[in-house]
C-alpha cells in the first residue's frame, strides 16, 4: 500500500507564497492551471517527456529541485515519470476526485500541484511519479 511521503501543508502555509494575481503574472496559463488549480496537461504534449539529458527537474512555480534525471523512466503514459523524488522536494495529499482515491504530489516549497504517484513503477521503489511537464522546468547538469 502506498504511504504518503509527508502530507501537504494547509493552503497558504508554504515557505514560498504568492498571491493568486502574482501566480497568474509569473506563470504561463497552462502552468498556472496545473500548479495552482490541479489541472492536467494532455498526454504526450510535454517536451520534458522526451528529455533524456543529465540534470534536475525543478518546480516551474518556485524553482524547488524535485526530481533527478537518473530516476526518470519511460512509463508509456505520455507524462514525465520518475521512480523517486529528491529528498524534501515533494509532499503528498489524498485526492478523492474523479470517483477514485489517488495520491496527489505537490511541491513542498510552494504547494504547486505536480501530478500523482502510483504503485506501478519500476524497482527499486515500485512507484511511478506521473508529473505534468508544464509544472516543471529542466536544468541540465554542467560538465
Amino acid at each position: 500500500m502506498l504511504r504518503p511521503v509527508g502530507s501537504i501543508a494547509a493552503e497558504g502555509d508554504f515557505p514560498f507564497e504568492l498571491t493568486d494575481a502574482e501566480w497568474q503574472a509569473k506563470l504561463e496559463p497552462a502552468a498556472y492551471d496545473v500548479l495552482r488549480h490541479e489541472g492536467t496537461e494532455r498526454a504526450f504534449t510535454s517536451p520534458l517527456n522526451d528529455e533524456h539529458r543529465t540534470g534536475i527537474f525543478h518546480c516551474a512555480g518556485c524553482d524547488e529541485a524535485l526530481f533527478d534525471s537518473a530516476t526518470k523512466f519511460d512509463s508509456g503514459t505520455g507524462w514525465p515519470s520518475f521512480y523517486t523524488f529528491i529528498e524534501g522536494g515533494v509532499g503528498t495529499s489524498v485526492d478523492d476526485s474523479l470517483f477514485m482515491t489517488r495520491t496527489e504530489v505537490h511541491c513542498a516549497n510552494c504547494g504547486g500541484h505536480q501530478g500523482h504517484v502510483f504503485e506501478d513503477g519500476p524497482a527499486p521503489t515500485g512507484l511511478r511519479y506521473c508529473i505534468n511537464g508544464v509544472a516543471m522546468r529542466f536544468v541540465p547538469a554542467t560538465a
